[in-house]
């Protein structure tokens, strides 16, 4: 292993070795940082009963298309590490796991970048930064005034039911992890209480399809972020909640309250085991109720623009409305031993010491291109589509980069002395 190369990826799941691909495509030398093992995250942050919400057929790595018998299915955690490993395995990539990358700067007199890892110092003429959104869970100031008898954990430590001590369970959050961890929890018969944030569903299956399948057909996957309505906000929104649990389904949390489930509005206040809510958990319903109406609109006009012969379905009919807004709950009251916080991550990238950041540390970039030379991101969410962040839309941004990236490679050329 040398110490300088052309390109140096910081960063060994999905992304990464993308762009390891496309750069192999190129023949341009390049060498992989992975500071754990490939599909980390994959395999040690996800519960176990995890699986994609988006149907296998969207797994589109470049190069490697979902390549099982279910493409209409949802691959579990345990087959997502494996779809990776395999991946990985058809083209052997220069990767290096086990390596943390501590700092990278560029020299502004040689004009490359140094790049300082537990093993060592590099340089390289470019560098991609695969490492995603998701670094440092996100837990609020409040949870240090929770009760030292009960367990805290974020969404990313949580495996299953049978790993938290007997009594109920608080979860914090409903974007997708923390609908589905309250399910998983539901499902193993623990009660489980539930402050119910703003985030959007989305319907699973509609008019004898499955969504992802008519929002393709409408090109939304195509939707770039220049042409989205929200422009660069959409990036800070939370996903719709949804899932491929069971071959598929909605998250109605209505029906989730008909079976027991406690639910609340945001989270405001911890005094005392004393929880306080903000009174919008009507509204928040709603509000996601709306969101889901709303795409099955999209969908009914595209159908009949098109005459397309699709079965009708009744409108949607809340089945649950709650009576009261509880503002308040008692932690030894509701014998609460547990609070699993699902309000997501924040992004942590001071190991890059190159000044292309936002004030929120979101770094500035077109299509992942940055304003200094050589430097790249890719796998953020939105960086130019939905699925860039996705298996699905990953390969279209990884081989604009790649081009990229070839356009600026320094070829090392021997001339002959006869030339000169």
């Amino acid at each position: 292993m040398g110490s300088h190369y052309s390109v140096v990826i910081v960063g060994g799941g999905q992304a990464g070795l993308s762009v390891s691909y496309c750069l192999g495509e190129r023949q341009i030398d390049h060498i992989i940082f992975e500071q754990h093992q490939i599909a980390h995250s994959w395999r040690n942050k996800r519960w176990d009963s995890f699986c994609l919400v988006t149907p296998n057929w969207q797994c589109q790595l470049p190069g490697f298309s979902y390549p099982g018998d279910d493409p209409n299915g949802f691959m579990q955690k345990e087959q997502i590490v494996d779809y990776i490993e395999a991946y990985a395995q058809s083209f052997n990539p220069p990767v290096r796991e086990g390596v943390s990358v501590q700092r990278v700067r560029k020299n502004p007199i040689s004009d490359v970048f140094e790049v300082s890892t537990s093993i060592g110092e590099f340089s390289a003429d470019q560098i991609v930064v695969a490492t995603g959104g998701y670094h440092r869970p996100r837990i609020p100031g409040m949870a240090q005034r929770l009760p030292n008898e009960i367990r805290q954990l974020h969404s990313s430590e949580y495996k299953n039911p049978e790993s938290l001590a007997d009594g109920a369970v608080l979860v914090v959050g409903t974007g997708q992890s923390g609908c589905q961890i309250a399910e998983d929890l539901h499902l193993a018969g623990k009660q489980v209480h539930l402050c119910v944030g703003s985030a959007p569903r989305s319907p699973r299956q509609y008019r004898g399809k499955d969504v992802v399948d008519w929002l393709d057909q409408l090109g939304y996957y195509d939707l770039t972020i220049e042409d989205h309505p929200q422009k660069e906000q959409v990036r800070t929104k939370t996903n719709h909640y949804v899932t491929g649990r069971g071959r598929g389904r909605e998250i109605d949390l209505r029906h989730f309250a008909l079976e027991g489930m406690q639910l609340y509005g945001r989270l405001t206040d911890i005094r005392d085991a004393q929880l306080t809510f903000q009174a919008n958990l009507r509204e928040n319903l709603d509000q996601a109720d709306a969101v889901a109406e709303s795409i099955k609109g999209t969908i009914d006009a595209y159908i009949n623009k098109h005459q397309i012969d699709a079965p009708m379905e009744a409108s949607y009919c809340p089945v649950w409305e709650p009576a009261t807004e509880p503002t308040s709950l008692n932690l030894e009251a509701a014998n609460i031993t547990t609070v699993i916080w699902s309000i997501g991550y924040d992004m942590d990238y001071s190991w890059v010491e190159i000044p292309v950041f936002d004030g929120k540390g979101y770094p500035g970039h077109d299509r992942g291109v940055t304003g200094v030379k050589g430097l790249y991101f890719v796998g953020l969410p939105w960086l130019y589509t939905w699925g860039s962040g996705r298996f699905s839309g990953i390969a279209r941004d990884v081989r604009y980069l790649a081009d990229y990236v070839q356009a600026n490679h320094r070829v090392n050329v021997q001339w002959p002395k006869a030339a000169l």
